[in-house]
């Protein structure tokens, strides 16, 4: 793909007047490494990752703990395509080299990352939602997350020295807090996303093996396993892992669909029209499917059934980290349509078609908890491992890279060379990692509010908030004095729309999701901690 660099970042004290002019910004296409001067405007094309891709000016300098980097000391570029061909010229005698990854391979670590286990909570989701606002919202979140993904690529074409998340927030707000209190969240967020997948984990040991051993001694070994498979240093080594894992989740919800339409009835069946299910709390006989939000549905239910939804497709946390370690960070656009299209036909076919054939009085979450046949249960949950497995270690193997560059800070010999020290931390850390994993897999032992908890606390910013703000920085540096009446009005109301909603996320969301579990606890739902009870399906 063509790159088309705008004017270099100006110096920092030109850079807080904000006087960049569109006519005066200089454009370059790089085609084969040889770039060559046009000037021409950004486009809708770039915008949405088509055609050749233009990179606007910096939203300030190179980040101070960047810039003191062994890698970065050298850099004496300041614009987005110098840093990056400074950045691939540097680590290219080295034994392990970041800078590999294919656009291939950043969408089959984008597939392994969306095609997960958490596409079986959607037949919950649109049995409490109704099924026409459920397919509605699928669409509109998933809408939502590819334009703020974009928003977040052009962010990281500008500012391609940033390693992860954290770097992106300090840019993005300023001062060195903006940073501690992102890699908090950060780090938190990767290691509950870790913790779920050791609790679902041991949830399918107990369920293929009924329940032969303590649940505990099923979570310390999902956490071993875990570990051992997130050893692999480069996203480039992981990709084939990746690319295993989503194609195995896909026969997996496959398989689940197939089942819930030729077996004679869901789980938990009653004929009489006059039973009430226990489960559920409606009316037996033969499955219902309603088209809207079925009558009776709390505030409380249907917010946690649309957060469980945009969790499932919120993942823009692991982009910077993905982009830092691509060769040529403009084919991004490629693997992002690639998953978005694949994740709204998946997620849309298969929570409809499992809704309809269980209905709105026989569903779980997930839904394997609502086939009839064991069998059925056993096989298609089976499929599921390589995810259950993977996407834990996906997100261990972010957060070890975000600890181990700064463990590393002044000696980079050991991030690009196997030195016995290197890989000794490296082992550590992702060691300390599922240790910190397993404690929250025993002490929230839970599967559906967890997501939500997840989604209200960390995707309001990273899912939202952030992108709309960075939306808003570039186009204040692009136009200069006066932006906000150069800026296209549709473009900053959708972006401030997009701020809103993601403090949406963050009060109603919290409240919804920490709701649920109270009421959950308090219904004895749920197990204790550490607890050697089955959560098998």
């Amino acid at each position: 793909m063509a790159i088309k660099q705008e004017s270099p970042v100006m110096s920092s004290e030109n850079n807080s007047n904000n006087d960049v002019n569109d006519k005066s910004r200089e454009e370059y296409i790089s085609e084969d490494q040889t770039p060559t001067m046009e000037y021409k405007k950004v486009s809708w094309r770039s915008t949405w990752g088509f055609g050749p891709v233009t990179v606007g000016p910096r939203i300030g300098p190179v980040l101070p703990h960047l810039r003191l980097d062994a890698d970065a000391s050298s850099l004496s570029g300041d614009s987005g395509k110098d840093l990056l061909s400074q950045q691939i010229e540097a680590e290219a005698g080295s034994a392990i080299k970041y800078r590999s990854c294919s656009w291939q391979k950043t969408a089959a670590l984008l597939f392994s990352e969306y095609i997960c286990l958490a596409i079986m909570s959607f037949p919950w989701s649109y049995s409490v939602l109704g099924l026409v606002p459920g397919l509605i919202l699928t669409a509109v979140v998933a809408f939502l997350v590819l334009y703020t993904s974009l928003v977040l690529w052009e962010f990281c074409m500008r500012h391609p020295e940033l390693r992860d998340v954290c770097d992106v927030g300090q840019m993005l707000f300023g001062g060195r807090w903006a940073w501690h209190a992102t890699a908090i969240m950060f780090l938190l967020n990767n290691t509950f996303i870790q913790g779920l997948h050791v609790l679902t984990t041991a949830k399918y040991l107990n369920t293929i093996t009924n329940h032969s051993q303590c649940t505990v001694v099923f979570a310390v070994i999902a956490a071993v396993i875990c570990w051992v498979c997130s050893v692999p240093r480069t996203f480039s080594a992981l990709s084939w892992l990746a690319t295993l894992s989503a194609i195995f989740t896909f026969i997996s919800v496959m398989l689940a669909t197939i089942f819930a339409g030729i077996e004679p009835h869901p789980l938990g069946y009653n004929p009489d029209p006059n039973s009430i299910i226990a489960a559920t709390g409606l009316a037996g006989g033969a499955p219902t499917v309603t088209a809207v939000i079925l009558k009776g549905t709390t505030f409380v239910n249907g917010f946690n059934a649309f957060l469980n939804i945009s969790y499932t497709f919120i993942g823009q946390i692991t982009i910077p980290s993905f982009m830092a370690e691509m060769k040529n960070p403009a084919d991004f656009p490629k693997a992002l349509w690639a998953v978005t299209i694949a994740e709204v036909i998946v997620f849309s076919l298969v929570g409809s078609i499992i809704y309809a054939f269980t209905g709105n009085q026989y569903m779980t979450a997930p839904a394997f908890g609502s086939l009839g046949k064991k069998l059925y249960v056993d096989i298609s949950f089976s499929f599921m491992i390589p995810t259950l497995i993977f996407l834990g270690v996906l997100y261990a193997s972010v957060s070890g890279r975000f600890i181990i560059n700064r463990v590393f800070h002044n000696n980079k010999r050991h991030l690009h060379e196997n030195t016995m020290k290197g890989w000794v931390v490296w082992i550590a850390i992702l060691a300390a990692t599922w240790v910190g994993a397993f404690i929250i897999a025993e002490v929230i032992p839970f599967f559906s509010d967890l997501l939500s908890l997840m989604s209200s606390l960390f995707d309001s910013f990273f899912g939202f908030i952030f992108w709309g703000v960075a939306y808003i920085r570039m186009r204040r540096v692009d136009h200069g004095e006066g932006w906000i009446s150069k800026t296209s009005k549709v473009g900053l109301s959708f972006n401030i729309l997009i701020i809103l909603i993601g403090l949406l996320f963050l009060t109603a969301g919290t409240y919804t999701s920490v709701q649920s579990i109270v009421d959950g606890y308090n219904a004895g739902s749920f197990g204790g901690a550490f607890t050697c009870a089955s959560n098998g399906i």
